[in-house]
C-alpha cells in the first residue's frame, strides 16, 4: 500500500501545480505602499514583486521570502511556491517593519488541495480481519449480493465471554460509503448434531458493531453492547485472509 500512497501524493502535487497561478504585487511607485497591500492566493502559486518607484525590498515576517538588498532599480522578484495555507505578512526594509508597521503587505495563501479519495466497501474486503497483538480472535465479514441484498453487509465475532467461553456474535446490517453498521446478536441452547434442534435456539440482542474500512487492508471496529457486563469499546483491524477471484478494490 505505502507506494500507491506516494504515487497517489505525486499526482496531486503534480496537479497542484499545474493550476498554479503567479500573482503580482506593485512596489512604491505612488507612495509606501505594496498594491495589492492585501492578497488572497492558492496553495502552490507565486507572487512577483516589481519595484514601480522608489528605494525598497520585500522581506518575508518569517524569512519565508526575500527581495534582496532594497534598491531603486526597476527590480522584480517572484516568490517560491506558498505551499502551506496561512498568513504570510512581509514589509519594505526602508520603509516599513515586521508585524505590519509601515510599509507592509499581507498575502493569504487558502489550500485549494481536492480531499483525499474516500475509500468504499466493495464485495472484495469479504475475509478474515483481526488485529495481531490479540490473535485468538477475530472477524469474519462479507459483503452480500443478490436480490433484496444491496449494501447488505454480515459480520461474525469469533470472541469469547466474560467467563473465557466462546462466544459467537453475529451483526447484520447495511453500508454506506466505508462504514458498515451491523445490528449484534449471540445465540445460545443448541446442541452439538445430531441432537441440534433449531427450535432451542434462543437469539438474544448484544448490541450494535460499526467497520469502518480505510482501505482494503486497515480498517476499524467500535461496539457498543446492550448486554450488561461487556463494556463499549474500539480496536484497529487488518486484513488476515480473502476470498480467491473477489479483488479489491
Amino acid at each position: 500500500m505505502p507506494k500507491y500512497t506516494s504515487l497517489l501524493s505525486v499526482l496531486l502535487f503534480v496537479a497542484a501545480s499545474a493550476n498554479a497561478a503567479d500573482h503580482a504585487v506593485s512596489v512604491g511607485g505612488n507612495g509606501l505602499t505594496f498594491s495589492p497591500s492585501s492578497l488572497t492566493i492558492a496553495t502552490g502559486d507565486t507572487v512577483t514583486f516589481h519595484n514601480a518607484g522608489g528605494f525598497h525590498n520585500a522581506v518575508s515576517d518569517t524569512g519565508l521570502f526575500n527581495s534582496g538588498a532594497a534598491s531603486s532599480s526597476g527590480w522584480t522578484y517572484t516568490t517560491p511556491a506558498f505551499n502551506t495555507a496561512g498568513n504570510f505578512g512581509y514589509y519594505c526594509q526602508i520603509h516599513g517593519g515586521p508585524g505590519g508597521a509601515g510599509m507592509s503587505g499581507m498575502i493569504t495563501v487558502q489550500d485549494n488541495s481536492p480531499p483525499p479519495p474516500t475509500f468504499s466497501i466493495v464485495p472484495g474486503i469479504t475475509g478474515s480481519w483481526y488485529l495481531p497483538d490479540q490473535s485468538g480472535h477475530g472477524f469474519n465479514v462479507e459483503v452480500l449480493k443478490g436480490p433484496g441484498q444491496d449494501n447488505g453487509f454480515l459480520a461474525f465475532w469469533y470472541v469469547y465471554d466474560n467467563a473465557g467461553n466462546n462466544l459467537w456474535l453475529v451483526g447484520q446490517g447495511s453500508y454506506v460509503g466505508d462504514t458498515a453498521t451491523l445490528n449484534v446478536q449471540s445465540g445460545s441452547g443448541g446442541l452439538f448434531p445430531p441432537n441440534f434442534d433449531k427450535n432451542r435456539i434462543v437469539r438474544t440482542n448484544w448490541g450494535s458493531l460499526t467497520l469502518k474500512f480505510t482501505d482494503c487492508n486497515n480498517a476499524t471496529a467500535q461496539w457498543n453492547p446492550i448486554v450488561p457486563g461487556y463494556p463499549s469499546g474500539s480496536m484497529n483491524l487488518i486484513r488476515l485472509s480473502a476470498v480467491s477471484g473477489v479483488a479489491c478494490p
